[in-house]
């Protein structure tokens, strides 16, 4: 809020006179003798109209906010009315209902405590205030917010004020309690240790002089404290060095408190002094930058820079501090909120910094699913009570998350806690009912079904619940019901029937294993057929292309498959036209899957499969080693993708995703980066012709293939689109080839595959007009195998051509040899790799 802010309420006079010390500003009081009767009714009629005009302000804050009660400005706004109106009342109740809802800033709680001051400041009001500044303190690191108050408890606090053992004991623990949770900042630490010093300054004076014992105790305790100070690195560090030094001279242990040399000090003193002079210059020039920053972005790189050299000198107290610090400047940032949580969990073994972090990283960023999840684990490892797992669990079903797997992620993080809690000891054991779990699946399924069908993760969320209502619930009609369930919902989706089945065959159920192939053997399933013919046919149009010297016509579907994914750069998933289709067509694709992105896809599967083992089946310290273990390997293997992609001219993924920083807000609007026909259309405008374009999606999802049919008017647009193959299109490499349906009919196996008979030759013309001749001379025992090009190395090793040694042969009489011999079309070569 505003300095010029005004708080009017009915104050006695004494209360006015200190207004201007609680930085309460009231409005100036009208003399009646002066000015003329016109001028006191104009000024009344003014101050009547701007009275109207703010009461019919916080009317309608009142509305918005009753609308909308999670509308962060809108109650800052209705706070600052209320307190310009001077409406104590509802501005109390206005403050609470914000702070039950939202952090408020280190500011407006030190306007909150000072407005209560102002009103009240008698022995009664001391603990509510008191109460207000721990609330304060505890939302955000703020040096000022401290500063505020210690010095609340030394000027009302009558024990404090008194020096009495009582008052001295609350207030030593009072600036301890500051000195953890701020002595450590480098640009305003210090604020707080010459409070500090003061305070034991001024005990010395309430010391009977008789009594030299106690005196001299209390001159040690000031001492210690300037030596501590001397050892921290702040930007008063200097400064502090002369205090002390003219301080150790009033009590005659220095001759000169001006020496600017450090002779007279003792030696330890010197030694901590110089040593943080030295970790104050190291940092300088962070604590410069971020006080330069003009942009928010620039401050936060800069705090990032800051903690990645602390991070590298290794002091955790530090490093919390400067966390703090960020977090008080960027409260919303959930990166800065997650890397911070992380390293508490790595580092700290304080079961409550661990949790009151978790809390207010929750309250501060309650959009963010992993937030919420990693407060469920951290309330696990503290042994915490299952009223309150459950108090924030159900609170983080509450929030909006930007997508339905973070909700998911919640819901069996939920499980797994409950599921460990009945496998472990008695005692915890007996706190936890299987009716718990069962009740946490089936909100999660009656939420999650209607937003996942058809996916991996219901299939995921009710195969572990089948599981342990079988192994917890003990009823096995029970757990079929939740696949039956689930195939209600993904009846259409393969994978949840060879899920059922192998459940079925895996609890020694033969029989019902059986019965679900019977059931699910006539329906048809997306995914295993067109898809997979366009497959083959690529495969087939892209080996007989190949100068190969063998017949690959005998081997199984997958190694075709597997030669082409390591021969073949980028393949695309979908290449072959259909039979209708024109002459001056091209198949346009952009779905790429080579070998590097299968290579990482399969390291991916693996270390969350693991993930998920240690999750559904091990301890949660089992679960905490395969996090640690599996981390960096997916760290390590991003950072490879990121590489390519850059070597391969794609923007990396978080670009892709994440082009700039985006408010929570924005984070949760969809958006949508497919192509259309129009963005074709763009594209081949300059190549001309266009005449239509057909995009391909899945049947039964609607989603797009990442394939096209384009059609041109002629030849020429069509040759001059051609130029525009593997050229970048929406951030991803494309793949133009021209649709031709007939091509594999025309050409003959035999021709392309360079093999020839013995005591024969293989002719053919090359595009000049010549005659390419290749004999090949026959061998007694069996024929050569010649391998051409690039494309020889990943052949696998049980590939053998036609021909060779007898002794390893299959027997074949005169008519499969025939057979072997004639060419086989694309479509041939096809049909026989399906029925493999």
């Amino acid at each position: 809020m505003a300095d010029s802010e005004t708080l009017v309420a009915a104050q006695s006079t004494s209360l006015e006179e200190d207004s201007n010390t609680n930085d309460v500003l009231m409005p100036d009081a009208k003399n009646p003798t002066e000015g003329s009767d016109s001028d006191s009714e104009s000024e009344s009629d003014s101050d009547s109209e701007d009275e109207s005009q703010a009461k019919a302000q916080i009317e309608a804050l009142e509305t918005q906010l009753y609308n909308n009660p999670s509308d962060y400005d809108t109650h800052v706004q209705y706070i600052k009315a209320l307190r310009k109106q001077g409406e104590l009342e509802k501005l109390s109740q206005a403050r609470e209902a914000m702070s039950s809802l939202f952090p408020l800033t280190p500011d407006m709680w030190r306007k909150w405590a000072k407005d209560q001051t102002t009103v009240s400041s008698s022995l009664e009001a001391l603990p509510q205030i008191e109460k207000l500044y721990e609330r304060g303190v505890s939302d955000y690191m703020s040096v000022d917010l401290w500063c505020d108050y210690l010095n609340f408890v030394q000027e009302h606090d009558p024990s404090v004020k008194e020096c009495s053992a009582v008052g001295i004991s609350k207030a030593r623990n009072l600036f301890e309690r500051a000195l953890t949770a701020a002595g450590l900042h480098v640009d305003g630490g210090h604020h707080i240790w010459e409070l500090y010093r003061e305070f034991e300054q001024a005990i010395i004076f309430t010391i009977d002089e008789t009594d030299s014992a106690a005196k001299e105790k209390q001159i040690q305790r000031v001492r210690n404290l300037f030596h501590r100070q001397l050892s921290i690195p702040h930007t008063d560090l200097k400064s502090t060095l002369a205090a002390y030094q003219a301080w150790e001279a009033d009590q005659g242990r220095l001759s000169n408190a001006n020496n600017k040399e450090l002779d007279d000090l003792p030696s330890h003193v010197v030694s901590v002094y110089q040593k943080a002079l030295e970790m104050l210059y190291d940092r300088a020039h962070l604590e410069e930058n971020i006080s330069k920053s003009n942009t928010d972005s620039e401050k936060l790189q800069d705090f990032m820079t800051y903690l990645k050299f602390e991070h590298s000198s290794g002091d955790p107290a530090r490093i919390q501090i400067l966390y703090e610090r960020a977090i008080a400047v960027f409260p919303v940032s959930a990166d800065l909120w997650l890397d911070y949580t992380q390293y508490l969990d790595k580092t700290f073994k304080t079961a409550r910094i661990v949790r009151d972090s978790y809390y207010r990283a929750t309250r501060n960023c309650p959009w963010v699913g992993e937030l919420w999840v990693r407060y469920l684990l951290a309330l696990e490892r503290c042994h915490a009570s299952e009223e309150e797992l459950s108090t924030v669990f159900e609170r983080s079903l509450l929030c909006t998350f930007s997508g339905f797997d973070e909700y998911l992620n919640v819901f069996l993080t939920r499980a797994d806690g409950l599921r460990r809690r009945m496998s472990s000891s008695t005692a915890v054991k007996d706190e936890v009912d299987y009716a718990i779990i069962r009740d946490v699946f089936q909100r999660a399924s009656d939420y999650l079904s209607p937003h996942l069908k058809n996916t991996e993760s219901l299939l995921r969320l009710h195969s572990y619940w089948a599981r342990l209502e079988l192994k917890y619930g003990k009823d096995l009609t029970a757990a079929r019901g939740v696949w039956e369930s689930l195939l209600k919902i993904c009846g259409s989706m393969m994978e949840a029937w060879q899920a059922y089945v192998a459940w079925e065959i895996e609890t020694g159920n033969i029989n019902e294993g059986r019965s679900l192939y019977k059931r699910c053997y006539s329906k048809r399933f997306p995914g295993t057929g067109s898809e997979v013919g366009l497959w083959v046919d690529y495969c087939c149009s892209w080996l007989e292309g190949l100068s190969l010297s063998f017949d690959f016509s005998w081997w199984p579907m997958q190694q075709v498959f597997l030669f082409v994914l390591l021969n073949n750069e980028n393949v695309p998933c979908s290449t072959i036209p259909h039979t209708s289709q024109p002459s001056h067509e091209l198949i346009v694709s952009n779905a790429f899957l080579d070998l590097t992105d299968l290579t990482l896809h399969w390291f991916r599967d693996i270390c969350h499969s693991w993930l998920r083992f240690e999750r559904e089946y091990g301890s949660l310290e089992e679960f905490d080693i395969a996090v640690q273990k599996v981390s960096p390997r997916l760290q390590e293997l991003q950072l490879f993708r990121s590489q390519q992609e850059s070597k391969n001219g794609i923007p990396a993924a978080n670009e892709r995703e994440n082009p700039s920083k985006k408010s929570a807000r924005e984070k949760r609007k969809p958006t949508s980066h497919l192509a259309t026909a129009d963005d074709l259309h763009n594209f081949f405008a300059d190549a001309g012709g266009v005449v239509a374009v057909r995009l391909l999606k899945d049947k039964f999802t609607r989603k797009s293939r990442g394939l096209a049919y384009v059609d041109f008017s002629d030849d020429a647009h069509l040759a001059a689109a051609l130029q525009k193959n593997k050229q970048i299109f929406m951030g991803k490499k494309l793949s133009i080839l021209k649709s031709d349906p007939k091509q594999g009919r025309k050409k003959e196996v035999a021709g392309r595959s360079g093999r020839a008979e013995p005591g024969r030759t293989d002719t053919r013309e090359t595009p000049k007009g010549k005659m390419d001749i290749q004999p090949q001379s026959p061998t007694s025992g069996h024929d050569d195998v010649q391998l051409k090009g690039r494309n020889t190395f990943a052949v696998p090793r049980n590939v053998k051509p036609l021909g060779w040694s007898s002794r390893s042969a299959p027997p074949s009489d005169a008519a499969s040899e025939q057979e072997a011999d004639n060419p086989k079309s694309n479509d041939e070569f096809r049909k026989m790799l399906m029925k493999s």
